[in-house]
């Protein structure tokens, strides 16, 4: 796998953002971490629509345990998701939503299975709002319109590299944790991702990736209309 150099701090193992695509698009996780001044931490994140029992309980051994998928506003409006709460207080302005269930094909909502059952459901166009028992074991997430270059998160993170990678636009994600239950920082986020095969990249990273394909774009429509 090829890797970038960047001098930060010893930090000289990160991946590119090709490389979490091609991962996102064989429905692997991928670790992606934040800035220093924001949360510094890595969430571990799949495309919603290739979630398995078995992605989902490395995602609790290895995380938190509280699992969330981001999804688009329109998403939400269409299964009729509000925000937990109308003006919340949260450091980092998370717009968590009434968690849910599937009702199909689940039993309590808590295990692996069930849990995988629901991340996919949430991004299936053919599921409804009437599908999902509220509240539940998951939590959504309402992503900015404009995904990282609105705001830095790993909401916008998720739903960015989801569509990049030709996806349906929705992915769970999940805090990387040491085994102590302290909040895995880099180096120790690179040194999981080695041991375990997985990309690492950066918001940063994504957001200049996003920057030059908008640069991109603009050049070439220029070039038409000139």
């Amino acid at each position: 796998m090829k890797t970038d150099k960047v001098s930060a701090e010893g930090i000289d193992r990160i991946d590119r953002i090709e490389d979490a695509l091609q991962a996102i698009r064989r429905g692997s996780l991928v670790v992606v971490v934040d800035d220093e001044d924001r949360e510094n931490e890595g969430d571990l994140i799949m495309a919603a629509e290739f979630a398995t029992s078995a992605a989902v309980a490395f995602m609790v051994r290895y995380t938190s345990g509280v699992l969330c998928v981001a999804l688009p506003g329109e998403r939400l409006d269409a299964l009729r998701l509000p925000l937990m709460v109308p003006r919340g207080n949260e450091a980092m302005q998370t717009a968590f939503t009434v968690t849910v269930d599937y009702r199909h094909g689940t039993t309590t909502g808590i295990s692996a299975s069930d849990r995988a059952i629901t991340i996919r459901a949430l991004v299936d166009p053919r599921a409804s709002a009437d599908d999902f028992n509220r509240p539940g074991h998951l939590i959504p997430l309402r992503a900015m319109p404009d995904g990282v270059l609105e705001r830095p998160g790993h909401t916008e993170a998720t739903i960015d590299l989801c569509r990049l990678a030709g996806l349906r636009a929705g992915g769970v994600l999940a805090e990387v944790v040491n085994d102590d239950g302290s909040m895995a920082r880099l180096p120790q986020l690179i040194t999981f991702a080695r041991q375990h095969g997985l990309p690492i990249v950066t918001i940063r990273d994504l957001i200049a990736y996003r920057e030059r394909m908008h640069d991109t774009v603009a050049g070439v429509c220029d070039a038409l209309a000139a």
